[in-house]
């Protein structure tokens, strides 16, 4: 029986890190040199045969690779929609925006217009999303501008002017336009949809230009999700693998009121597809959750290095569809 316990860093970088496929081992990771203890041609540990030696190598060796695959690095949590019905990789498209750019030397003016975007993803139960965009000129994040929100719709059109009005050309192309696009929720915060930018010194401000820029995972700088403690524990002879949901701390506070209703989901993977899921209970208004719960699944040793745990971290939501906190 092979027992690990984990404790994964949930840190990010950014609000919308993509974090790489949990099966994609890192390739500059070198593999533990394996025991150079041997039996002689023959020989097995006392009371099995050499084939149940082997196979019981075998699971040791795969529910090693299961637990590297997970803790070969500090693991961020990267929050995102559920997509419970689709079996396969994760890889949500987020549509795309149009906008136009130029500078005005003579009114030393930036002008910025939102046109409008298409195929934007659905954040809303009724499947559809209220789109606006955050206008920013980076590094400043202090001072945004804003569109109306286009209510139902993925496809909006916005159709409107920004100025920043006396702002030397000297500075201009030292700032990075930032479009983040946001689903307007009355009833919790608004759900990132996806994120542009464009560093100002790249392109031609003398004329107006007209850019469609594919939407990407958006990054607000928001820091740490937190800390998940799990233990994976294998057992060859049952077929078994129990992932124990053991505590979080320091989680995000996805609601207003500065707290969150966290729950955690455990998928089982095989081959990319998800196979069965399990959940813990919902702690209310908790930071510092501890669960203390176990989860076994049935997992053949033959498809054991095919096999990956997903762990995600849900905020509940009572109103509107659970906000992730990250996932692993």
């Amino acid at each position: 029986m092979v027992v690990l316990s984990l404790a994964i860093g949930l840190a990010e970088q950014d609000d919308f890190a993509n974090l790489p496929d949990l099966q994609e081992a890192p390739a500059n990771k070198e593999t533990p040199p394996a025991d150079k203890r041997s039996n002689k041609p023959g020989s097995s540990p006392k009371g099995q045969t050499p084939d149940e030696s082997s196979r019981r190598t075998d699971a040791n060796s795969s529910v090693s690779d299961l637990a590297n695959s997970v803790t070969s690095d500090m693991l961020m949590l990267s929050p995102g929609s559920e997509e419970e019905e689709h079996e396969g990789p994760v890889c949500e498209k987020l549509g795309r925006i149009q906008f136009s750019v130029g500078y005005s030397f003579q009114d030393s003016t930036l002008t910025v217009k939102i046109l409008k975007g298409q195929d934007l993803p659905a954040k809303d139960f009724s499947g559809t999303s209220d789109p606006f965009v955050k206008l920013y000129l980076l590094p400043d994040k202090k001072h945004k501008l804003e569109t109306k929100v286009k209510r139902k719709n993925l496809n909006p059109h916005w159709n409107e002017t920004f100025l920043f009005e006396g702002f030397p050309y000297e500075k201009v192309v030292q700032r990075t336009l930032y479009l983040q696009v946001l689903d307007y929720d009355r009833f919790s915060r608004n759900d990132p949809i996806g994120e542009v930018s464009i560093p100002l010194n790249k392109i031609d401000l003398a004329h107006m230009q007209t850019f469609w820029k594919e939407l990407k995972p958006c990054s607000d700088g928001s820091g740490s999700r937190g800390d998940l403690l799990v233990s994976l524990c294998y057992n060859p002879t049952a077929n078994t693998i129990t992932v124990s949901i053991i505590k979080a701390r320091n989680l995000k506070a996805m609601d207003i009121g500065g707290t969150s209703d966290p729950y955690v989901k455990v998928w089982l993977m095989n081959k990319d597809k998800r196979v069965e899921k399990k959940k813990t209970v919902v702690m209310k208004r908790c930071l510092n959750p501890v669960f203390n719960e176990s989860f076994p699944f049935d997992v053949p040793a033959h498809v054991l290095r095919e096999t990956t745990i997903v762990i995600t971290v849900m905020d509940k939501d009572r109103l509107s569809r659970n906000d992730v906190i990250g996932k692993v």
